[in-house]
């Protein structure tokens, strides 16, 4: 990488660091690092609830999403208007009328610490698995260009997110996010211009959506009702609705975003904002997964996308031709031989070109487009690089051979101009960042909250607090260590996140809906309701991980009201009875 992308790179982090210290040095107050002070207007409100969503797994893996799979991703985020209507409507307001720090107080004021302590711990399970790989998610991109074990690049990030969460908590998150957003509005930009702008020379754009169209990648909308299929617009209306109700209405990391606000119609305007603007993101960020697929019909592309992987199978060959000539026996013994497959790889992809070629002078021509030809290399690249992750396999068993999660940074570190992959990786890095310390921030609130309650003055508080997230940190570094590369990332962290939201959101509409139903009917039906989603998932069963988004929270409410009719109704509830 040049001086001038290390300049930017470390620059900005620098800057985003430093910034995030300065700001909130005098911040001493348990209002402010718990609450961020509670004075931001709606559109910090919205930045913020942004830029703690938008990890960098949304920019590692959502273009390589587009690549392999087209737009149909997208309707993911389908239910997202409709839960922001639901929060604004009925979560917030209760919030700020119970006055609480953390989304789990409120449910211990609504029930009992039982059902408190409930909520809360499967809050710190879930978001502390999902802080580990937000972490170990722009470590890859740092040791693929360090050439620096994953484990040490894991700590540089985590440590500086550290740095700054621990130093103002949850304000200092909030005053940071704006500049994290200006980076990766600004990166997501000047990376989509620059795709478009090196297709010109083969493709227009709007030629590019044509020959995309033409291979099943611009595909937004499947209305095919299957419960299987992890993305339709049924899973995403549904399945999609409760999930994002359940993050953006209970999860810590984004109730602590938006009881920033001055007051409540500040947050709903902050929500709004965040509805408007998220689809439309995502859609981009996947367009620029698409357009790199066009790019690269034109221009070869590596046999496996992670370099590192390719370099140590390029070692272990020369070692087995070493081995050969003295005639000794072979560490391993893969299945084939990798050049062989490079050969037939290089070979397919001039094939590919051509094709595409052909593809484009018909298609201006006004005559027959001709798909057969490139889909069926296409169809010949897929298993030439399905046979080279088996070679990775065979000769390097430690490795991870699923490389789909390196597509777009390998086309930034390959093709971007110097100076723009400074920036590029600034924008991953920003996004890795402003999820982190805003989970992080929201794990340690909820821990001295909810779990560690006891009385303490504001500075004790505070510094329970701050002890908590330094200890949060080191454990999401722990976590990161453990993961390897899952078949997508962001899937991993939706998986994650499906697991429990749905439990949480259940106990949350019962909380709002149901007056009659008490503490002890909603934790045996919470209990019940996990251990069913947790059986489904680690069986044979086959349903989408978005429908235990619908599922879970069905068993709570049901399960609840079915088990108070049993035990007898109580009466507890909050101020004014809601």
């Amino acid at each position: 990488m040049h001086a001038l992308d290390w300049t930017i790179l470390l620059g900005t982090l620098g800057f985003i660091v430093g910034y995030g210290v300065w700001r909130t040095r005098a911040g001493n107050t348990s209002a402010e690092y718990l609450r961020g002070g509670g004075d931001e207007r709606w559109w910090a409100v919205g930045l913020s609830v942004m830029a703690t969503q938008a990890s960098a797994i949304t920019f590692l893996s959502t273009p390589g999403q587009g690549y392999l799979d087209g737009l149909g991703f997208v309707q993911f985020y389908f239910g997202l208007p409709l839960a922001m209507l639901v929060i604004n409507r009925v979560f917030i307001p209760l919030y700020y009328k119970w006055k609480v720090y953390t989304a789990y107080e409120f449910i211990g004021k609504r029930f009992d610490a039982r059902t408190r302590l409930l909520t809360a711990g499967l809050f710190l399970i879930q978001r502390g698995l999902a802080a580990g790989i937000t972490i170990y998610a722009p470590s890859i991109i740092l040791s693929k260009v360090l050439h620096w074990p994953l484990s040490w690049t894991c700590v540089f990030i985590g440590t500086l997110v550290i740095i700054y969460t621990t130093t103002g908590g949850a304000k200092a998150v909030g005053v940071t996010h704006k500049q994290q957003m200006a980076v990766m509005f600004g990166g997501l930009f000047v990376a989509f211009g620059l795709v478009v702008w090196y297709l010109r020379q083969h493709i227009g754009f709007v030629e590019s959506l044509h020959l995309a169209s033409a291979l099943g990648k611009s595909q937004v909308i499947d209305t095919s009702f299957d419960p299987s299929n992890k993305y339709t617009l049924w899973s995403g209306l549904i399945g999609g609705f409760f999930l994002q109700l359940a993050y953006f209405g209970t999860d810590q990391s984004q109730v602590q975003r938006y009881l920033s606000g001055r007051n409540v119609q500040q947050a709903q305007r902050g929500l709004w904002m965040n509805a408007l603007l998220k689809i439309p993101m995502q859609f981009f960020i996947l367009l620029t997964g698409v357009l790199v697929f066009v790019f690269y019909l034109f221009h070869a592309a590596p046999v496996h996308w992670n370099s590192a992987n390719v370099v140590e199978m390029e070692r272990h060959e020369v070692a087995d031709q070493r081995a050969d000539l003295v005639g000794s026996t072979r560490s391993v013994d893969p299945p084939g031989r990798p050049h062989e497959v490079l050969e037939q790889h290089a070979t397919n992809a001039a094939a590919i070109a051509t094709a595409a070629n052909a593809w484009v002078i018909a298609h201006r021509a006004g005559q027959p487009t001709d798909n057969q030809q490139l889909t069926t290399a296409l169809a010949e690249d897929t298993r030439l690089r399905e046979a080279y992750r088996a070679e990775v396999k065979a000769a390097l068993p430690d490795a991870e051979a699923n490389d789909k999660d390196y597509i777009f940074i390998t086309f930034i570190m390959d093709h971007m101009p110097i100076g723009i992959i400074g920036l590029l990786l600034a924008m991953i890095f920003s996004a890795g960042m402003s999820s982190t310390s805003a989970e992080l921030s929201a794990l340690a609130t909820t821990s001295v909250v909810d779990v560690m309650k006891k009385e303490r003055t504001d500075g004790e508080q505070v510094r329970a607090t701050k002890w908590a997230t330094v200890g949060f940190g080191l454990l999401a570094l722990a976590f990161a260590a453990l993961f390897s590369l899952f078949e997508n990332l962001i899937q991993a962290v939706n998986i994650i996140g499906s697991l429990f939201y749905g439990t949480i959101l259940g106990i949350f509409l019962v909380a709002f809906f149901l007056k009659r139903v008490g503490g002890t009917a909603v934790f045996i039906a919470a209990l019940v309701a996990q251990a069913i989603i947790l059986y489904i998932h680690f069986s044979e069963i086959q349903i989408a991980f978005l429908w235990y988004n619908l599922i879970a929270p069905a068993i709570v409410v049901v399960g609840a009201m079915v088990i108070q009719m049993a035990i007898g109704t109580p009466r507890h509830m909050g101020p004014e009875d809601f």
